[in-house]
């Protein structure tokens, strides 16, 4: 969000929440290609703090890896680092808030609420198929971490996308189907903001 000729434009502000194996992050690598968005997902950020030598990073492996959700204030920070040093203002916004506690502390510390929320929604037993098929070695991704995970993300998760939805920002996407078949899905809310945008 660098400034640019004097002016910082305002951050359009896209959130993307789904379970662990949704697919939401492919689908970010879609909207970046074709609309143009910086994305930021929570989770790799965590991941790459977490192997450096910062204030939070043996504290947030220790959390990950029992499957709890780091503290609002330490992933707001590492997204706001992000968002700052951005000469984009178009952010996709991947993996936040999990948790009503991450939605507020988003508010607070960012001042700003999203444009929209992409909610990718996934029957259970798809996600922990994907997740156990990914293999990607990360630390989070066994069967009781998994299992775990989709307790802990329907917990916590449900009442921010119910949230959304009473302030007409969600945008439900139905997360079953090739890649190609699900981005068809979200092609035309993205069309439609930019439309809106103009």
């Amino acid at each position: 969000m660098q400034e640019k000729d004097g002016i910082c434009p305002k951050p359009l502000i896209t959130f993307v929440l789904g379970g662990p194996g949704s697919g939401k992050g492919t689908q970010c690598g879609k909207i970046v290609e074709t609309f143009g968005f910086k994305h930021l997902s929570a989770g790799d950020l965590l991941r790459r703090e977490m192997v450096s030598d910062s204030e939070y990073g043996s504290m947030i492996m220790n959390t990950i890896g029992e499957g709890r959700i780091v503290p609002s204030e330490v992933t707001v920070k590492l997204i706001l680092r992000e968002m700052e040093s951005s000469d984009n203002h178009k952010f996709l916004i991947d993996g936040f808030p999990r948790s009503q506690e991450n939605r507020i502390a988003f508010e607070q510390i960012i001042g700003a609420e999203p444009h929209m929320v992409l909610f990718f929604d996934c029957p259970e037993e798809e996600m922990v198929k994907r997740v156990l098929s990914r293999n990607q070695g990360r630390i989070d991704d066994n069967i009781n971490t998994i299992k775990n995970r989709l307790q802990v993300f329907e917990s916590l998760n449900l009442p921010v996308i119910d949230y959304y939805a009473k302030k007409g920002k969600l945008y439900r996407i139905n997360a079953v189907g090739t890649v190609d078949e699900i981005f068809e899905h979200v092609r035309p809310v993205f069309e439609a903001c930019e439309h809106e945008a103009r």
